[in-house]
């Protein structure tokens, strides 16, 4: 691909999109520019993907065809203040900044710009992230067909109605934690019958990873799934029957619902 891709920030997100990105060899790694105010930022990445440092906004606007911006909420529109007289209506501009809707993105740069407003994960430091895809109505089809092979190269990625954007952040933008929280929970409980606790991690994560495969790679209702392991009068359904008891199924969907919540408290509030 001859696509130009430049990156404003380099935080732990930014980098782990620009690693999934040049790793994935969908452009030449001398296509992808980044800037960061951290100069040893830019000296890391440089040194692991070959990739262009550059000196400014302007620098990495300019040679540009598709700009990430991997900037704080706060800074998103200062930064897209310095951008604008550098942003011709054919480059396209990915935000992943939380909170930040389209529309005020483009009142600062005005409605007839290409925008999508992207949400990853933390899985995507690993490449197995889950990306949340909201284009304006300005993104044609080639250009998001062409965004989605881009932000595939870091995980998952699907187009999402900005109206379910909270759903979003509960679903996959905060969710890691509730699967850590449940891991750890696990891995405790393994400690607790005798096992030690490096190992109580591997087997509870690996388990954990192995079952969402399950449910990825057979397209099998998770109840089914779930049917397959309960033997009846067994350990399994033993188990399930002290989770039910417990209320973690209606646990996790009032956590999930108050994420949600939360996060249409907070976008209201930066209005």
């Amino acid at each position: 691909m001859d696509k130009k891709i430049g990156f404003i920030g380099a935080g732990n997100m930014g980098q782990a999109i620009i690693g999934g990105i040049a790793s994935s060899h969908i452009v030449p790694s001398e296509n992808i520019g980044v800037y960061d105010v951290h100069p040893e930022k830019l000296a890391d990445l440089t040194n692991r993907y070959a990739i262009s440092a550059k000196s400014c906004v302007q620098e990495v606007v300019e040679s540009a065809d598709i700009l990430f911006l991997a900037i704080k909420p706060n800074v998103v529109s200062s930064v897209l203040i310095q951008a604008a007289p550098y942003l011709t209506h054919d480059k396209i501009i990915v935000s992943i900044a939380a909170g930040v809707s389209l529309e005020q993105i483009e009142t600062v740069i005005g409605k007839n710009r290409k925008i999508i407003r992207l949400m990853p994960n933390t899985p995507a430091l690993v490449n197995e992230g889950m990306s949340s895809v909201t284009p304006n109505d300005n993104i044609e089809d080639e250009e998001l067909d062409f965004a989605l092979t881009l932000f595939n190269c870091f995980g998952k990625s699907a187009v999402v109605p900005e109206s379910l954007i909270h759903s979003v952040v509960a679903v996959s933008g905060s969710a890691p934690a509730y699967v850590f929280l449940f891991i750890e929970a696990m891995a405790d409980a393994a400690v607790l019958e005798g096992m030690p606790r490096k190992q109580a991690y591997q087997f509870a994560a690996q388990t954990v990873l192995g079952a969402a495969k399950m449910v990825i790679e057979t397209g099998q209702h998770p109840g089914e799934l779930k049917d397959m392991v309960c033997s009846p009068e067994g350990t399994t359904i033993e188990a399930v029957r002290t989770l039910e008891a417990k209320g973690l199924r209606s646990a996790v969907i009032e956590a999930m619902h108050d994420c949600a919540e939360k996060s249409r408290v907070m976008t209201e509030s930066k209005r």
